[in-house]
């Protein structure tokens, strides 16, 4: 028999699980999302999440509470009658009266090996560290950040040049599969919960904008860690001067090279930079503004020689 869900999520991770559940033939009685955001060209116009557009398709009623202090939101979730809520990437915390405002209680899809990298960033934490293996884990939420009973895992290799965007695409289709997995085993009675360990505990803390800029004085592998983990989004940076002026440039790929020299200078006309031990080669650049470009055309406009020190 179907199971009744109450679906939360916002972004584009989100969306396959949504769809996988919905096409597994079990009813989707609403679906949660952040509210709509200002976005566009300028900003002015309210973007609804992509969650929000792909539950609208799917003819779902959607709610965007802002949170669920209010007492009458906390009642409509539990007014839906649901047998259990999926949560993936919604981005509130639930407090205990929405943990337990179903008959089966909350089931999240979180991006890493819990315990390891629990919190918001795991898919760029884990690249960031230079891990060789992440995955996906369904768990059953309890108050506590990622410390709910795991019911179902998918390990994922993660490849010496693989990207955060690479990662997050590989991921989001594992999750979808995963989930539904689980929830047609908790539809049968068979679902099983495992605690998490008691060691290994990492934190997978929001990336901020001042950790986001490149430090040339880490060693070569840690600068190219950096790099993926970060690429396409928020972005690793150094500053050039252009024109006169200092100019942001995103560096979005990169291979570790082994030549050395002075920490933060060109070494070569082909853009490797000396690192602490050992250099790295920039193979994809984008200026504020522009578009991502290869090495090859980024130098063709903005020539990057040997001995420049990068900022």
């Amino acid at each position: 028999m179907p199971l009744r869900i109450i679906f939360m999520g916002t972004p584009e991770f989100s969306v396959p699980t949504l769809a996988a559940l919905a096409q597994a033939g079990h009813t989707i009685a609403a679906v949660y999302t952040q509210p709509p955001r200002p976005g566009g060209r300028r900003g002015l116009d309210l973007q609804k999440s992509p969650v929000h557009q792909a539950a609208e398709l799917l003819g779902i009623p959607v709610l965007t509470p802002v949170n669920f202090k209010d007492a009458a939101d906390r009642q409509v979730f539990r007014d839906f009658d649901a047998d259990v809520a999926v949560v993936v990437a919604y981005g509130l915390l639930l407090p205990e009266e929405i943990l337990s405002g179903t008959r089966l209680g909350c089931y999240n899809g979180h991006a890493s090996l819990l315990p390891r990298w629990r919190g918001a960033a795991p898919i760029q934490r884990a690249i960031m560290a230079g891990d060789h293996e992440t995955g996906m884990m369904v768990m059953k939420m309890d108050k506590g950040l990622d410390t709910g009973d795991v019911a179902l895992t998918k390990v994922v290799a993660i490849g010496s040049e693989t990207t955060a965007g690479e990662l997050h695409d590989t991921l989001m289709l594992a999750g979808a599969g995963l989930m539904k997995d689980a929830m047609d085993k908790l539809d049968g009675g068979d679902l099983p919960l495992t605690p998490q360990a008691g060691h290994g505990v990492l934190y997978a803390a929001k990336i901020s904008k001042a950790e986001t800029r490149i430090d040339f004085g880490k060693t070569a592998t840690e600068v190219h860690n950096h790099i993926r983990g970060l690429s396409p989004f928020p972005g690793a940076w150094f500053e050039l001067e252009i024109g006169g002026k200092p100019e942001r440039i995103k560096v979005l790929s990169s291979v570790v090279e082994t030549a050395g020299g002075e920490t933060g200078t060109a070494l070569f006309d082909d853009l490797t930079i000396a690192c602490g031990d050992g250099s790295v080669r920039l193979t994809r650049l984008q200026k504020a503004g522009g578009k991502a470009l290869n090495a090859e055309d980024f130098r063709r406009g903005t020539p990057i020689a040997a001995g420049t020190r990068l900022a």
